[in-house]
């Protein structure tokens, strides 16, 4: 059990005071801890910020013209026995979508989170039963919130009419790709408006903003690093979305940390957008890919228990260091970057700085095709993380995707293979 800690500007707390806080925390003996609460120093919350927060995800909104033509969109949702349950059909609703299907079972307040083997939206399992009653009700997408209601699971249907779980890569493109477009045909997009992913997304997002002018900013992993370039553009350029590829997302900055119903309300009105062109969210994917290349995404964790465990990990990041790989299956590596010496080696051997705020324990490969290869240990469990990006420049339209998903799988494989994972 734990608790994360906010600041005064809604984000996580980063340093000095983090640092600080579990200093004072060190400092407390089992005899102060006081069981009975003080009532003075308890705030009990009611509607009103439910009104509050509605209000401020509806600022995310971008067209409301194309949600009022297609607000018969049929949506299934599932809060997977967590809290985005209430919130998230009203803030549906708010935006003038009125045909939301929930999973009945899902619904149902469970800390033992008894339909699923695991609450994560990025389990396909977990997504079963929206599936299911999605296929009875013929819906157009089922969207579901974790428990806790930060992240979002996608499920739209592919072109064969089979249902697609889009991955938090694709979701994170998604999101940047329509929020750029839209705001410039609507003559939204401005200058110091700026998009925020982490190291470890796809690149494409980097190639989208690129192309509209739009400045990306680059973070560490968690929603932290995001609401803290928020924070330090305030009043001088606006935010107007950011996200990782483990499902979470932004789409406004009345919000300091990943936001599922603000973020499931904007896939709906782009899942809208796309059926107003006779297009589904699978369309949409394969129009992105053709437009900035394909580009396919896998994670490997590698898990070390124990505290052999913890020495083993600590010894692979120090043998990547002192012996990088010079191809990643068979593709040449002509920039690696060290977050932890901030340094960004070319394959010529010249060396910058890297522009970050902190040090980290991250190491990254890139290659002369788009290849890129990330590792970090995690911060919370016993594993390494390896995230594989390959791309393929081959991708012309929608019927490429199976062949360039096939020849990407086989590139990942031989990449696992050149770092010793198989």
């Amino acid at each position: 059990n734990g608790y994360k800690a906010y600041w005064s500007d809604g984000a996580q707390v980063l340093a000095p005071h983090d640092t600080g806080i579990i200093e004072e925390v060190n400092k407390v003996t089992i005899d102060q801890v006081k069981f009975e609460a003080n009532w003075d120093k308890i705030q009990i919350i009611g509607g009103e910020m439910d009104y509050d927060y509605m209000t401020a995800v509806h600022s995310a909104m971008i067209d409301q013209d194309v949600i009022n033509r297609q607000k018969d969109l049929n949506i299934v949702y599932s809060a997977m026995h967590g809290t985005g349950r209430v919130i998230v059909p009203l803030c549906l609703r708010s935006w003038g979508f009125q045909n939301i299907n929930v999973v009945p079972e899902q619904m149902v307040v469970d800390g033992n989170f008894p339909t699923v083997v695991s609450p994560n939206p990025e389990n396909a399992e977990a997504m079963t039963l929206g599936m299911k009653l999605g296929t009875k009700l013929n819906a157009d997408l089922v969207v579901a919130t974790d428990p806790d209601a930060d992240r979002l699971a996608i499920v739209c249907r592919d072109d064969k009419g089979e249902w697609m779980i889009i991955n938090g890569n694709q979701t994170c493109m998604m999101f940047c790709y329509y929020i750029i477009e839209n705001k410039k045909k609507l003559g939204l997009l401005k200058p110091t408006d700026f998009l925020v992913k982490t190291i470890v997304t796809t690149e494409v997002i980097a190639k989208i903003a690129e192309k509209n002018n739009v400045e990306l900013r680059d973070c560490y992993t968690g929603f932290k690093w995001i609401a803290r370039e928020i924070a330090i553009s305030e009043g001088k350029q606006q935010y107007i979305g950011g996200g990782e590829e483990s499902f979470g997302f932004l789409p406004y900055d009345k919000v300091r940390d990943k936001d599922a119903p603000a973020s499931i309300c904007l896939i709906c009105e782009i899942a809208a957008w796309a059926k107003d062109q006779g297009k589904t969210l699978y369309d949409l994917l394969m129009q992105i890919y053709a437009e900035y290349g394909f580009s396919k995404e896998f994670t490997v964790n590698v898990v070390r228990p124990g505290k052999t465990g913890a020495d083993e990990i600590k010894q692979m990041m120090a043998n990547f260091r002192s012996n990088p790989p010079k191809e990643l299956g068979g593709s040449q590596i002509c920039l690696w970057k060290d977050y932890q010496a901030l340094t960004a080696t070319k394959e010529d051997g010249s060396v910058e700085k890297l522009d970050m705020p902190a040090t980290s324990n991250v190491l990254q490969w890139f290659c002369t095709d788009g290849t890129k290869v990330s590792v970090r240990p995690s911060g919370t469990e016993p594993k390494i993380k390896f995230y594989i990006e390959v791309k393929d420049s081959s991708f012309k339209c929608a019927g490429c995707y199976e062949r360039c998903n096939k020849a990407a799988e086989e590139k990942i494989e031989a990449i696992k293979k050149s770092l010793g994972l198989n």
